[in-house]
């Protein structure tokens, strides 16, 4: 916990008790609320880090403030006697409790990049900025001084990197046999091999550093994931984002953090891309540097080097849960209601075509998987993806994964010819893990060919949106289809669209599921059966808000499904009693 003191502009205090990651602002999910015209919704962002409390400007108009000088971008440690100043207000802050923020010997703060080794650069210009304050009431001996736990860091980072280079000296890597290696042999050799140079330097090593973390984190960069490896065992750790070799942000409960670890240079970057993408046969280099790939565990990966990526090779992970989620995780945790997931469950037993339509990041994927562990045992079920994610629990199963090109340009498979294929593979259910492109129109016609119950995902942001982005893709197929022929494909093959957003503070949530009924003069007709009410964001949690409810309009295929003698409960669909201003008009 952090306590900060706020003065109002009259000159009246408050002090607040707010969690060691809090955002200062005008918005109603802010831990810290500022009351005023000059203050952004998220004005600014406070937490505290091994090195001590640091302040981001987040970019909001009238910036941010230490002791009435403006700060770019982080700034800190603070000290107990700094004054940081947004729009009318002073803030002085300080840990809740003993304060451990500031070394006793130094007292002395500097900026968030300065905990990894900075690249020799020429003399600053006059007017530029270090650590938020102007170069020229700056001196050498007024540079800042590191922290004692981030002095230690930077101590173990720069034997970590001599380390990592002695060991590229005495084994070259690359040139190992590692597909007839098993991982215990290889990290078993490594670890003797980092165990000999430890002991060669044993007496230069500064003895405040401990031996076996040192080793276990150079084996980790050197046949693992380096950093990556903790962060991929930490079940709260979402996604990881690597912007260069020493920037690091993670996602915890939908905020983003940084990372104090550090890769030890470009080179282990691009070796732990290597590393993911060479056992699946896809390559990255300069003639290839954008590369989609997964991890054993199913987690996404994108990796971008230079000459794209200009400040040096980044990677983006999205973990997946190492547990089998099911419907009624997604209820636990506020994503859908029971109405809803019961009805899902009738959708995909029931064979009905589905589509889910989200923003990046909003579970898509997360919620076709649950979709498909839906479909009955007794099924054939194939797969087709991009790059493999979905994992399905399913006896009779097959996953179709694309391939790219190789370095000739040649032999790349492309989703759609996945999708044709798997019409001769007698499939009883095809699910598609995105359609992006000309793919769509192959998955319309395999729905209104006798596939039903087939599953996909697309990106939009509404319901109304996803049938225009379906349309698009369609036509980018190529075949000069007239719009209305487009339309009466999807209206027919198209029975159920769920949309599902991501909001602001990290929730994801269904917010509409939508039954398509037919066309109607050259448009697609279709009824909204479930929505989310949205009431805000909570004061207490930032979290947000709302109810879950039926539009009063029962599905047009319930009467035959109920002619087959299946027991169904209409009242999932009744309207909760939220007032009918607040639900809006149906969809038409």
């Amino acid at each position: 916990m952090l306590q900060v003191e706020v003065t109002h502009p009259d000159g009246s205090t408050r002090t607040l008790h707010v969690p060691a990651d809090s955002v200062i602002g005008k918005g109603a999910q802010c831990e810290i609320r500022l009351d005023s015209w000059r203050i952004g919704k998220e004005h600014a962002h406070l937490f505290r880090t091994p090195a001590g409390i640091l302040i981001e400007d987040v970019g909001a108009f009238g910036g941010v403030q230490i002791n009435g000088q403006r700060i770019n971008g982080q700034f800190g440690p603070l000290k107990q006697n700094d004054v940081v100043g947004i729009g009318p207000f002073k803030l002085t802050v300080r840990e809740h409790g003993p304060d451990t923020t500031q070394d006793a010997a130094h007292g002395a703060r500097r900026p968030l990049h300065a905990e990894f080794p900075a690249q020799a650069t020429g003399a600053a210009p006059t007017h530029s900025v270090v650590a938020g304050i102007p170069a020229s009431t700056s001196t050498v001996a007024e540079l800042p001084v590191p922290h004692a736990d981030t002095a230690r860091r930077e101590l173990e980072f720069e034997w970590r990197k001599l380390l990592h280079g002695r060991l590229l000296e005495a084994m070259d890597l690359r040139r190992q046999d590692v597909h007839h290696m098993s991982d215990d042999r290889l990290r078993s050799e490594t670890g003797r091999l980092i165990a000999a140079l430890l002991a060669e330097l044993d007496a230069e090593i500064p003895a405040e550093l401990d031996r076996a973390h040192l080793s276990s984190q150079v084996l980790d960069e050197a046949i693992g994931l380096g950093p990556l490896e903790e962060l991929l065992a930490d079940d709260s750790v979402t996604e990881i984002m690597v912007n260069r070799y020493d920037e690091i942000y993670v996602e915890r409960a939908g905020r983003l953090i940084r990372h104090p670890l550090a890769f030890t240079g470009h080179r282990a970057v691009i070796g732990v891309i290597e590393r993911i993408v060479t056992p699946l046969g896809r390559r990255i280099d300069e003639s290839s540097p954008m590369v989609d790939a997964r991890l054993k565990d199913g987690s996404r990966v994108n990796a971008v080097i230079p000459p794209l990526a200009l400040k040096g090779p980044c990677v983006t992970i999205r973990k997946f849960a190492r547990r089998k989620l099911e419907a009624s995780d997604l209820v636990r945790h506020g994503s859908l209601d029971g109405a809803m997931a019961t009805f899902l469950q009738v959708c995909v037993e029931a064979r009905k075509n589905i589509i889910v339509s989200g923003g990046t990041g909003s579970g898509k994927t997360t919620l076709l998987n649950i979709l498909s562990n839906f479909i009955p045992p007794g099924e054939r079920v194939i797969t087709v993806e991009d790059a493999a994610e979905l994992k399905l629990h399913h006896a009779h199963l097959i996953s179709l994964e694309a391939r790219p090109s190789n370095v000739e340009g040649k032999g790349a498979v492309q989703i759609r010819d996945l999708v044709r294929n798997t019409l001769r593979m007698r499939p009883d259910r095809i699910v598609v893990g995105e359609c992006r492109g000309a793919e769509a129109l192959d998955m319309l016609q395999a729905m209104n060919t006798g596939h039903e119950g087939s599953l996909t995902t697309l990106h939009a942001n509404t319901v109304r949106d996803a049938l225009a982005r379906l349309e698009t893709m369609v036509l980018m197929a190529g075949m000069d289809l007239p719009l209305s022929a487009i339309r009466e494909q999807i209206a027919s093959a198209v029975d159920i669209v769920i949309q599902q957003s991501r909001f602001a503070c990290g929730s994801r949530i269904v917010t509409s599921v939508a039954e398509i009924t037919g066309i109607e003069s050259g448009k697609i007709q279709m009824q909204e059966l479930f929505r989310f009410h949205n009431e805000g964001y909570g004061a207490a949690d930032g979290k947000v808000k709302g109810l879950f409810t039926g539009c009063g309009i029962v599905p047009s295929f319930y009467d035959e499904l109920r002619a087959t003698g299946r027991e169904l409960d209409i009242e999932i669909f009744m309207t909760a009693d939220v007032g009918l201003e607040a639900l809006g008009e149906d969809l038409v």
